[in-house]
């Protein structure tokens, strides 16, 4: 009996030593809690140089984000993001994602920010946002030879969008216009659209006018964008909410790129003329 007493004390002394070396605390307590809210303190700190810097971007958004000919991510938005890296003296990381997925993917930490012709309007209050840094407007798209000459015409028509866009929001909050389809489609993304357009699928695409300008252009399509705006709205780069530490980081990058020219040149590449509004 004394030999199964002196085991049982042997074996409750060995699970405190234990339970001790695993963070328990004097009192019982556990220390899980204070470790949590330091991870939480260090998600929205600033970055210091050597960190890496991670962009969500949807990578089949030309000229915003997208895999050029050699294999590499690019794209305008791609490159300022680089830009204030390089200023920062950070690693810069592009992360390829599903638009629907972004939030979890922010919120998680898997990505800094969402950094990707990211429209602020009607979002305000759903990320810590930067300054706006370029002006954009949704359209349609449509083929040349289509006799679509407006958006009138566009009734009783299939129309593409892409999943979780602006287009989307903004042609769901104009029911007077969007009832009047034959059928609103929602795409994965504008490559998709723009195929669909070509072969005679669908009858136009709802989209962004930078990114609808740009796949014109580079795929020399016969199509044209229509007259009529959908909605107008600024792009931003959104962090998480209450993410200031480095949403200001990236904001004063921004204006010194903008005040040395390099926003400029960028812009310039891109589209061929500055149509960047920080510090205008």
């Amino acid at each position: 009996m004394k030999k199964r007493l002196a085991l049982m004390m042997a074996l409750t002394v060995t699970a405190a030593s234990l339970l001790a070396g695993c963070g328990g605390s004097s009192d019982g307590s556990s220390d899980e809690g204070s470790d949590s809210q330091d991870t939480s303190t260090a998600e929205f700190a600033e970055k210091a140089e050597g960190d890496t810097f991670t962009v969500g971007f949807d990578q089949d958004f030309p000229p915003m984000g997208f895999v050029g000919e050699d294999g590499e991510y690019t794209g305008f938005d791609l490159e300022l993001a680089q830009a204030v890296c390089d200023k920062m003296g950070w690693e810069f990381v592009p992360e390829p994602i599903a638009w629907d997925a972004k939030d979890a993917m922010l919120e998680s930490g898997a990505i800094d920010c969402i950094w990707n012709g990211f429209t602020i309007n009607g979002r305000e209050d759903e990320y810590t946002w930067s300054d706006p840094y370029l002006d954009n407007s949704q359209v349609f798209v449509v083929r040349a030879d289509s006799g679509i000459e407006s958006a009138e015409d566009l009734a009783g028509k299939t129309v593409d969008v892409q999943t979780d866009s602006s287009a989307q929001a903004a042609l769901e909050d104009n029911q007077e216009l969007s009832s009047t389809f034959g059928n609103l489609q929602v795409i994965a993304d504008y490559n998709t659209g723009f195929m669909e357009l070509e072969s005679g699928v669908v009858d136009a695409v709802a989209m962004d006018i930078v990114v609808a300008s740009y796949q014109i252009e580079s795929r020399d399509a016969d199509f044209v964008i229509l007259d009529d705006v959908i909605s107008t709205e600024e792009y931003g780069v959104g962090f998480a909410k209450g993410n200031e530490a480095v949403r200001d980081q990236v904001q004063t990058a921004l204006e010194e790129l903008a005040a040395d020219g390099t926003m400029a040149e960028i812009s310039t590449k891109w589209f061929g003329e500055d149509i960047t509004t920080i510090g205008k």
